[in-house]
């Protein structure tokens, strides 16, 4: 019977209904599991496995001192080399506000900080954002082939080639992007994450 209605007539009988449609296909699209980021085979995990990597160490003293004198070298050799970015990232709450911060620097110099605050957000949500804006600044840096990433939450990293997480997709699907471009346009181009205790 709605088939014999004008666009109009329909749109009074279904009443507000349509516009609770509407909003959340605004949303969804966000969530969908057949974006091609998550086809297998397709997947950064499966084309680009040798270009991102993961350094985390035990909280022991002899692994974390080496930990940490490796990471002293990476800033040194960064700090040389301007094909290489140092990416810091950190995400905290207090008081129901979260902060995030990255730094970006480039040749011993920084380049970027950015400082995001938002309410209502998980802490990994946060890092995920943060590491998001920072690829992105790094990636759109001139003649950049390594990027170093340095954060205190490793985990929210790995979250990166973690499909299955719904509520994160919308970072992950950015982040894949943004990294797929990054590999294709050198083979030798990589990414490195750095865990570092606060």
């Amino acid at each position: 019977m709605l088939n014999n209605l004008t666009p109009e007539q329909q749109l009074k009988i279904k009443g507000p209904v349509v516009d609770i449609d509407n909003r959340f296909n605004k949303v969804f699209p966000s969530f969908n599991p057949f974006n091609k980021e998550f086809v297998l085979g397709y997947c950064l995990i499966d084309v680009f496995s040798s270009h991102f990597s993961f350094y985390i160490t035990s909280q022991s003293n002899k692994y974390l001192n080496v930990h940490i004198q490796a990471l002293d070298n990476i800033a040194l050799t960064s700090s040389l080399d301007s094909s290489m970015t140092l990416v810091v990232v950190n995400a905290s709450i207090k008081n129901q506000v979260t902060t995030s911060i990255s730094h970006v620097h480039v040749y011993n110099k920084q380049i970027i900080k950015m400082i995001h605050h938002t309410v209502n957000v998980t802490t990994t949500e946060a890092e995920l954002f943060a590491i998001r804006c920072s690829i992105n600044q790094a990636i759109n840096l001139q003649s950049i082939r390594k990027i170093i990433v340095i954060m205190d939450s490793i985990h929210s990293t790995r979250k990166i080639f973690n499909y299955s997480l719904h509520p994160f997709q919308v970072h992950i699907v950015l982040i894949s992007n943004k990294l797929r471009r990054f590999f294709d346009a050198y083979n030798s181009n990589t990414i490195n994450f750095w865990k570092c205790s606060s």
